[in-house]
């Protein structure tokens, strides 16, 4: 191990705390917009505005120009993903409490958290997770079908974005071309611009006639899809994908805090031991283990300088 893959290592977390308050203060604030626009029109916002961010910051247009074909397809692939995504979520959490919704949203990565399990240790941090997760979630999966089957539709996604994410962080180490992770993720929000446009540009609609809503979408949009995904790449780059997935199991315990301070939605004793026990997990998650150094090598973590 290198002197600077220790730092390196010690950041992600920070980056993952990071990504897990805004990847639900945004949607939080959506809620609200919901009695304004529909979910359509709100989920198009988002991702229009965080595309026009990515756009002035990055130009990620020049990527189809310079990478070859195969180099093209994962940030296009992410960019369908992400489209859904935001859009399945937003179905989600207009009919359940965040809370939930960010519980299921979990689940999917509990099978990508133990395919790294190498330890006792970790083997424990993932278990406890698990039970966090169940405890959260376990009495509310009733009064509303729809509702829970977008949740999961969204659950399914998540793991999507999680491998491609994880694809297009370490991609600049493995093509070796000079666009990192934040270039390709720059490209994916385009494509996700186009996708969802048929579907939300009529339900935005109204909000062109009122500032204050419009000025709201592109805040929804910042806090939502160019912080925590941002923020996402930068950790992606520095762990393994196992450990990324485990180290997640934050978002059940982020969206229930974002839920109470600005929803309003109350937390139960259950939720709060559910909380308690994710936590746990991921305090006594063990990052590395001598015997994966070479893994992480190869996900561009030894330390090495990478395109971001």
């Amino acid at each position: 191990m290198t002197t600077r893959s220790s730092p390196a290592r010690l950041a992600a977390p920070a980056f993952i705390a990071g990504s897990a308050v805004f990847h639900y203060l945004g949607p939080a604030f959506a809620v609200l917009l919901f009695a304004r626009l529909d979910v359509f029109g709100v989920a198009w916002l988002r991702i229009v505005s965080a595309a026009l961010v990515f756009a002035v910051w990055r130009r990620p247009w020049r990527l189809a120009r310079e990478l070859a074909a195969p180099h093209r397809r994962i940030p296009l692939a992410l960019g369908v993903v992400l489209a859904l995504m935001n859009t399945t979520f937003y179905l989600a959490i207009a009919r359940l409490p965040l809370a939930t919704v960010g519980s299921i949203e979990f689940l999917g990565v509990i099978a990508l958290a133990a395919a790294g399990v190498r330890s006792s240790r970790n083997a424990l941090s993932l278990g406890l997770a698990v039970a966090g997760v169940f405890t959260l979630t376990g009495v509310r999966l009733t009064g509303e079908p729809i509702g829970f089957g977008f949740a999961f539709a969204n659950c399914a996604l998540f793991m999507l974005y999680l491998t491609l994410g994880h694809r297009v962080a370490t991609a600049g180490t493995r093509d070796g071309s000079r666009w990192g992770g934040v270039d390709r993720l720059g490209a994916a929000m385009l494509v996700a611009a186009v996708v969802t446009t048929p579907l939300g540009l009529a339900g935005a609609a109204p909000a062109f006639g009122h500032p204050g809503w419009l000025l709201a979408g592109v805040a929804v949009g910042v806090c939502s899809s160019v912080l925590p995904y941002v923020t996402d790449q930068l950790a992606m780059a520095r762990v393994r994908r196992a450990t990324f997935a485990l180290m997640l199991s934050l978002l059940p315990a982020a969206a229930t805090l974002i839920g109470l301070l600005v929803l309003a939605q109350l937390p139960t004793v259950r939720d709060l031991l559910g909380v308690a026990l994710v936590t746990v997990a991921v305090v006594i998650h063990q990052q590395q283990s001598p015997h994966i150094d070479g893994e992480e090598a190869e996900c561009g973590t030894s330390g090495s300088a990478r395109p971001v």
